[in-house]
């Protein structure tokens, strides 16, 4: 039995444990936190996601400039507070009827859609709903069948569109010279006149010193907005508009969807038939004349791309009352209609080569000028 030599067991290493960093002074890190959150915000503000802010800005800078305008051509009634606050008053009433149509024209346009027919719908619904047999169910009745009218002509336009494949343009087209038609043969061609005094009136009365009408078109841009921004069908809408191809392969239903959209519009435009109604207590089939064109114009206005995929309702909003105001300023100066049209004709395309000129751009140039500067 020999003696066995133990072997010698190897110490395990140390692993080797990194440098502790210094302790951190919070008053740094509640700096760096600070620049950090202004950093964010100024980047929203210098990319996409301020260009709608942007756009806002500046539709109240036009706003102001033609308040501005007004009070240089007539100082003695912009000197007078109470005519500034009726005549506040009086524009707003004046662009609420279009800017309840334009709300639904935005989402059609921001769908990838348009709508030519919204005026002739207007039209329709209010003479459907102006009937004796129609009236003879009294102020709800009149109501139910405006906004059923409304919303069946859009469906016939979205079933048009999404299920029968056809130009937006052709098939709105087509249900605007057939919507007319039809609310002429159904009033002979003759003024119905509205015996019901609840909706006579509500283009009458007001509330708190505000016309009805106000209210209606607030609530309506309220509806349209939260449904813009807050909910699946705004979100749904953008991506149609944006990229079909990539919205149907992402899960949603973009015939659907388009046909939903449509019967949107013709809701706004059944609301709107009971104001205009309500307004000239009586309905014909020329009411509601070249609205489609004014909608889309305060929708473009307003930043709405005709390609869709982006726009805002307050910008929307906006673009009616500049109109409204636009039109206000020349009824108090005596201007003609046709100076008028030339005017608004300059804004529209002014506004279509803004939607050319990004601000990315803008912000991209300024950003290699300064390069080439510190160079």
């Amino acid at each position: 039995m020999s003696d066995a030599t133990p072997t010698p067991t190897a110490t395990p290493e140390r692993p080797q444990l990194p440098a502790q960093s210094p302790p951190v002074d919070p008053a740094e890190t509640a700096v760096a936190s600070e620049k950090t959150a202004s950093s964010g915000k100024l980047s929203w503000w210098r990319g996409d996601g301020g260009d709608g802010a942007k756009r806002n800005l500046g539709l109240i800078g036009v706003l102001a400039a033609l308040i501005v305008v007004g009070a240089i051509t007539k100082p003695d009634l912009y000197g007078d507070p109470t005519w500034v606050w009726n005549n506040v008053l009086a524009i707003l009433q004046l662009a609420s009827v279009v800017g309840v149509v334009t709300v639904g024209m935005t989402f059609v346009i921001i769908g990838g859609g348009i709508d030519l027919s919204v005026g002739a719908i207007v039209a329709l619904a209010g003479v459907w709903c102006t009937t004796v047999a129609t009236q003879s169910y009294g102020a709800g009745g009149m109501i139910f069948t405006a906004l059923a009218v409304g919303i069946c002509v859009g469906l016939v336009n979205g079933v048009l569109i999404s299920y029968g494949r056809l130009v937006p343009f052709i098939a709105t087209l087509a249900m605007l010279v057939a919507a007319r038609g039809l609310a002429a043969s159904i009033s002979n061609k003759q003024t119905q006149v509205s015996t019901s005094t609840f909706i006579n009136d509500i283009a009458a009365r007001k509330v708190i010193g505000i016309p009805i009408l106000v209210y209606i078109l607030g609530a309506v841009v309220l509806a349209g907005w939260v449904l813009l921004n807050r909910t699946t069908f705004g979100r749904r809408t953008i991506a149609v508009g944006g990229n079909p191809e990539a919205a149907r392969l992402a899960g949603i239903n973009v015939r659907r969807h388009t046909m939903l959209l449509y019967a949107l519009s013709g809701l706004c435009c059944g609301i709107a038939a009971i104001m205009l109604t309500s307004q000239a207590t009586s309905a014909q089939a020329a009411m509601a004349n070249l609205y489609e064109l004014d909608a889309i114009a305060a929708a473009i206005i307003g930043g709405t791309l005709l390609s869709g995929g982006r726009g805002t309702i307050v910008g929307s909003l906006l673009g009616v009352i500049i109109f409204a105001t636009i039109t206000n300023l020349f009824a108090i100066n005596g201007l003609s209609i046709e100076a008028q049209n030339m005017v608004k004709g300059g804004i529209i395309v002014a506004a279509v080569l803004i939607q050319q000129f990004k601000f990315k751009s803008v912000t991209r140039l300024l950003a290699r000028n300064r390069v080439t500067t510190t160079t």
